[in-house]
């Protein structure tokens, strides 16, 4: 067994997984995995630079996570960095505070690499599942970007897009600092736009409705999950390996894109740091699964973490 740590630090969030590996068998045994909402990308589709208040919330997470690591005395540690930091022009200072904080340089990593750590943490567990048709096809939606892998037990082809739930709600449901309170119609349809614009670009590279099985990853998809399922409290446990229906998610993002930010506050599975952008996530899941005919998405707490640690031990 190795004992690694695994950091990935995208748009909205940055997480934690520390833990023991065992490539021979294929075990990957959880010893502190946590998640805090940082929004690095805040105001990055706009600017184009990491704004200082969301470095500083960023590098007080990276000061948490380093006393973690150090308590459970990880071997080796990578941190990977997605779609915020792919598109930042002041991306160096991030990396130096980064540096400074854990003693390990960040990865800006592409967003093909992203997809194929996305696929391996998604499905290294889900391979000899017989009641899972392949190829699958894992969608991993984030702030800035989402990531379409389809394979078997590796990649066959991924991709890239620059939709996600941050991204598109910064860039068409925030006016003068205010987030809509619900979406009109008309900011609606422009999501729905450039997502599907997004899925045409997606298409050109990736064979989606060649796939059998979707396995939806990160924090749109879990959320919804967790929604559908009328959890008290958000409950990794009972949101891995769930499955929710077309119809299901379809009444959920109609639900949510009708509330208002207090009526989506309330619900008790939602983390508050998805309160304003979850709607705009559920409704990119929502486009993919109309896109490719999926009646239902498998919901994964394993994701690009796990294929971090993975690629570490």
């Amino acid at each position: 067994m190795t004992r690694v740590a695994a950091i990935d630090c995208g748009t909205n969030s940055i997480r934690l997984l520390v833990a023991d590996a065992n490539p021979e068998t294929g075990e990957l045994v959880d010893l502190d995995r946590r998640m805090t909402i940082v929004r690095l990308g805040q105001r990055v589709d706009s600017t184009g630079r990491l704004a200082p208040e969301a470095l500083e919330r960023t590098f007080a997470a990276c000061r948490e996570y380093a006393e973690v690591i150090k308590e459970h005395g990880a071997e080796r540690v990578r941190f990977v960095a997605t779609s915020a930091s792919r598109d930042a022009e002041n991306r160096e200072e991030f990396v130096r505070g980064v540096v400074d904080i854990l003693g390990v340089e960040p990865e800006v990593i592409s967003g093909d690499q992203e997809a194929e750590f996305s696929f391996t943490g998604a499905t290294k567990e889900l391979a000899g599942r017989e009641d899972l048709a392949k190829p699958f096809l894992v969608v991993d939606i984030g702030g800035g970007s989402t990531e379409f892998v389809v394979g078997e037990e590796h990649v066959r082809a991924a991709r890239s897009v620059d939709v996600g739930c941050v991204r598109m709600t910064e860039r068409h449901l925030v006016h003068d600092g205010v987030v809509s309170d619900p979406p009109t119609e008309e900011e609606i349809a422009a999501i729905r736009a450039d997502v599907e614009a997004a899925l045409d670009l997606a298409e050109q590279t990736v064979p989606l409705r060649g796939a059998r099985t979707l396995v939806g990853l990160a924090g749109s998809v879990t959320s919804v999950s967790a929604i559908a399922q009328e959890l008290p409290e958000y409950d990794s446990a009972r949101i891995h390996h769930s499955r929710v229906s077309h119809d299901r998610v379809r009444d959920i993002t109609r639900q949510l894109l009708r509330s208002t930010h207090a009526e989506r506050a309330a619900i008790p599975s939602l983390h508050p740091g998805r309160v304003d952008v979850i709607g705009a996530g559920a409704l990119v899941l929502l486009a993919i699964m109309e896109r490719i005919g999926a009646e239902e998405v498998v919901v994964s707490e394993h994701d690009i973490l796990d294929g971090i640690a993975w690629s570490v031990a």
